[in-house]
């Protein structure tokens, strides 16, 4: 593996087709506790991201290597060259689209709030969070989402939330919601779908908390050969309706998906 990266270009310079193929190997950064698009069972990391990878690898005739990092810091770290991609739901927003180059739209990834089953009449939107703890996710839209719900918030009901903790990966903050330590927890609605399908009648969805969005697949600006192929293989994929059979084996549901980059 260790030869498959030195042939890498350094700097800005772009990443080929050909040096991915001559070097036999995709490296993904993922991060591998977000069920369902990527997380890890029997050691091995699985999900979502992990099968479409193949089938796209497969075509180009190279071996996806999933490489786990930490979600506050994976930009950077593209950009340092520990991976060619991003995957595991990168969502779409202002900031982002600035940073990096976007494939077309691969999974939706529009929000909604993970409240207990039990305060399921006492929490139906966002302003009946005043008050209340809101356990968020470093570097992720939930982050963004607090920030700009709050002074609302403070219009309506004369206070903000209660407190806003911070949590390093999902798993921990699903458990504090779980154990009464936050109220709210806010995420893509395919995966606060897949928490809500394996541990029923602990938790309830409040949905219609922000405008809906989508999720690509990124690489560096520079790479412009590589996002030209992720569009044609998303493409390719919905077409032949390998990337609903996906969507049906591990959300329980189809996307609908947009076919063109939402504006910045």
């Amino acid at each position: 593996m260790i030869a498959a990266r030195l042939i890498r270009p350094a700097s800005a310079e772009e990443l080929t087709l050909a040096e991915i193929k001559k070097s036999g190997t995709m490296r993904i950064g993922v991060e591998a506790t977000y069920v369902p698009f990527t997380f890890r069972k029997d050691g091995k990391i699985v999900g979502y991201d992990h099968d479409l990878a193949a089938l796209m690898c497969a075509d180009l005739g190279v071996q996806p290597e999933m490489i786990d990092t930490a979600w506050a810091g994976v930009i950077p770290s593209l950009y340092a060259h520990k991976f060619d991609l991003i995957m595991t739901s990168l969502s779409y927003s202002p900031e982002r689209m600035q940073k990096v180059g976007y494939s077309i739209p691969y999974a939706e990834a529009s929000l909604a709030m993970l409240i207990r089953a039990a305060d399921a009449d006492k929490i139906r939107s966002p302003m009946d969070l005043a008050g209340k703890i809101v356990g968020t996710k470093l570097g992720s839209p939930s982050e963004q989402w607090v920030k700009k719900q709050e002074p609302a918030i403070v219009a309506a009901k004369g206070k903000g939330f209660g407190e806003i903790k911070t949590f390093n990966d999902d798993p921990t903050r699903y458990l504090a919601l779980a154990q009464g330590r936050v109220d709210a927890v806010v995420n893509s609605i395919a995966s606060l779908a897949m928490v809500l399908k394996d541990q029923p009648g602990t938790f309830a969805l409040v949905r219609g908390i922000g405008s809906d969005n989508w999720a690509g697949i990124a690489a560096r600006k520079e790479d412009v050969e590589l996002i030209a192929w992720l569009d044609g293989q998303i493409r390719r994929l919905k077409a032949n309706g390998e990337l609903y059979k996906l969507q049906e084996q591990w959300f329980g549901f189809r996307m609908n998906l947009p076919d063109a980059l939402p504006a910045a």
